[in-house]
């Protein structure tokens, strides 16, 4: 373990981010870590209890982590296999489809605080130009009070009901 997670996660225990809690999965393994969202006040998401895990490459902080939903979400930028689509995660430098600037990538400043900042914004306001997940970028944009939002408040039920499992 690098000694730089080490400081990561007494860090984050210091100064603790509003809306969410982290965690080793395995005491063992600073490379895998667990996460709990809390669902934004005054959105959809409200809430919410959702577990998702970090895993950071071996080079890290080079590289950025990965971030996965365990909890069901229906969000634009989460595909349907709960991989978190955001800037902040992607590999540093160009974007070769030219939608991201390099600063808006990642970069080793980034912290697991950063990142869940990031997180939490997300929920609060989707990108729905390079979505994720398809289906619910075009249910935000044309049935946002309607369709989207009743998935949406299927899955905050649902996580309150597996979160503490």
């Amino acid at each position: 373990p690098s000694p730089f997670q080490t400081t990561l996660l007494l860090q984050l225990n210091k100064n603790p981010v509003e809306g969410f809690s982290a965690g080793l999965i395995d005491d063992n393994d600073l490379y895998r870590w667990e996460v709990l969202i809390i669902g934004p006040p005054d959105t959809l998401y409200e809430g919410g209890v959702f577990k998702a895990h970090l895993t950071f490459p071996k080079d890290y902080p080079l590289r950025p982590p990965k971030m996965k939903f365990i909890t069901e979400i229906w969000h634009p930028n989460v595909d349907k296999n709960g991989d978190v689509c955001i800037s902040i995660l992607h590999e540093p430098g160009e974007d070769k489809y030219g939608y991201e600037k390099p600063e808006e990538r990642w970069l080793p400043i980034h912290t697991v605080e950063t990142i869940m900042i990031s997180v939490i914004s997300m929920l609060a306001d989707p990108n729905g130009d390079s979505p994720a997940n398809v289906d619910a970028a075009k249910e935000w944009r044309e049935d946002r009070n309607g369709e989207f939002k009743r998935k949406v408040a299927r899955c905050v039920r649902k996580s309150q009901e597996t979160a503490f499992e």
